[in-house]
C-alpha cells in the first residue's frame, strides 16, 4: 500500500493531533484525541479506538518511537484516508479522576456513548467505526447492543466472552481479594513489561517498550481495577446476538486472555452475514504494540475499507 509520505519519516507525527473535551453525568469530563486524514486523501470513515484496562488512549494509538515506523496506528489510518480518534475513559489518562469508583466496563460504555455524541455532532456524520482492544473490546460490544445505529462495523481485538479456559483470568482470579479492596491498583514500569511478558516475552522489542511505558506513566501512575473485576467475576457482560453490525474478531496467536473455543462460539453467535474472524500470527495480546504490528495495521484496515456486500437474498448463501 502506497503512502503519501517516505517511510523512513513515518515514525514522525504525520498530521496534527487536535484536543477535544466532552462531558457526562452532570459534569465528569472526558479527553478525546483525534487526527484527521492525511491532506489529499479520499475520505473513508471516521474510527474511534478505545484502549483496554492498564492505559489510556494517546500512548496506545498514537506513539511515536524512533525507527519504528507508523508506530501510530492514528498516523497509519491518517494516510490512508481516515479520521481517527481516541478516548481516555473516566479515571485514565487525562479524563476525570475526581469520582471514587472503580469504572468497571459498564461505565466504560456509557464513556463512548458520551463521546459518540460528541463525534457524531461535530463532525455531522451518522456512524462511525469502532475499535477496541482488551477490556475495551468489551466496552465496545456493550456499547454496540446500546447503540447499534452508531457503529457501522465493530472490531474486537484481544477479546474475551466468557472466560472459560482463559489462561489470563485464571491467574488474575487469584487476585480478585485484593483488587476487591481498592479502587485503583499501581501503575508502575513493572506493571506494564508483565503485561508484554506474560503471553509470550519477545513479542514486542524493547525499544517499544519503553517509549511506551514512559509515555504511559507521565499520564498514570495508577488505573482502576473496575475492568480486572468485571472480566474476573462478571462475564459473559454481552449477548453477541444483540450485536447486529458488521463484526470482526482479531485474535493474537499467543494472547491468552481467552480460550480461542470461547471466540470461536462468540463468533458463531453473532448475527450479521458479513462477520470476520483474523486469527494474527506472531501476535500477543497488545497486537499494535507487537513487533507484527503493521500485520494487525492491515488486517484492521481489511476490514474497515471493505466495500459493503450486496445481498441478493438469503437463498444465495445456503450451502
Amino acid at each position: 500500500m502506497h503512502s503519501p509520505i517516505p517511510l523512513s519519516d513515518a515514525d514522525k507525527p504525520v498530521v496534527q493531533g487536535h484536543e477535544h473535551w466532552t462531558t457526562k453525568d452532570g459534569g465528569i469530563k472526558l479527553f478525546m484525541w483525534e487526527k484527521r486524514r492525511y491532506p489529499g486523501t479520499e475520505y473513508k470513515g471516521t474510527i474511534l479506538f478505545i484502549h483496554g484496562s492498564s492505559w489510556c488512549g494517546q500512548p496506545t494509538f498514537d506513539l511515536y518511537v524512533p525507527g519504528r515506523p507508523y508506530s501510530s496506528v492514528m498516523d497509519w489510518f491518517a494516510v490512508q484516508g481516515f479520521d481517527s480518534w481516541s478516548l481516555d475513559a473516566e479515571g485514565y489518562g487525562r479524563s476525570d479522576k475526581s469520582r471514587d469508583s472503580k469504572f468497571g466496563i459498564e461505565p466504560g460504555a456509557d464513556d463512548i456513548a458520551a463521546a459518540t455524541d460528541y463525534i457524531l455532532k461535530l463532525r455531522n456524520i451518522p456512524k462511525i467505526m469502532l475499535y477496541g482492544v482488551s477490556a475495551g473490546a468489551l466496552k465496545c460490544s456493550l456499547f454496540t447492543t446500546r447503540f447499534p445505529d452508531r457503529v457501522a462495523r465493530l472490531a474486537l481485538d484481544a477479546f474475551v466472552w466468557t472466560g472459560k479456559d482463559s489462561p489470563t483470568l485464571e491467574q488474575r482470579r487469584k487476585t480478585v481479594p485484593e483488587l476487591s479492596k481498592h479502587n485503583r491498583r499501581p501503575f508502575t514500569r513493572q506493571v506494564i513489561q508483565a503485561v508484554f511478558d506474560r503471553d509470550y516475552p519477545g513479542a514486542a522489542e524493547p525499544a517499544m517498550i519503553e517509549a511506551f511505558a514512559q509515555a504511559s506513566m507521565a499520564l498514570d501512575d495508577s488505573v482502576p481495577t473496575g475492568t480486572y473485576l468485571d472480566m474476573c467475576t462478571k462475564l459473559p457482560m454481552v449477548d453477541p446476538k444483540d450485536i447486529p453490525v458488521q463484526t470482526m474478531v482479531m485474535r493474537g496467536e499467543y494472547d491468552g486472555i481467552a480460550h480461542i473455543n470461547d471466540l470461536y462460539e462468540f463468533f458463531e453467535r453473532l448475527p450479521s452475514r458479513d462477520k470476520h474472524f483474523a486469527l494474527m500470527p506472531g501476535v500477543a495480546h497488545a497486537s499494535f504494540q507487537q513487533t507484527n504490528y503493521m500485520l494487525v495495521y492491515h488486517t484492521l484496515h481489511s476490514f474497515f475499507s471493505q466495500p459493503p456486500a450486496v445481498f441478493v437474498g438469503p437463498a444465495d448463501f445456503k450451502h
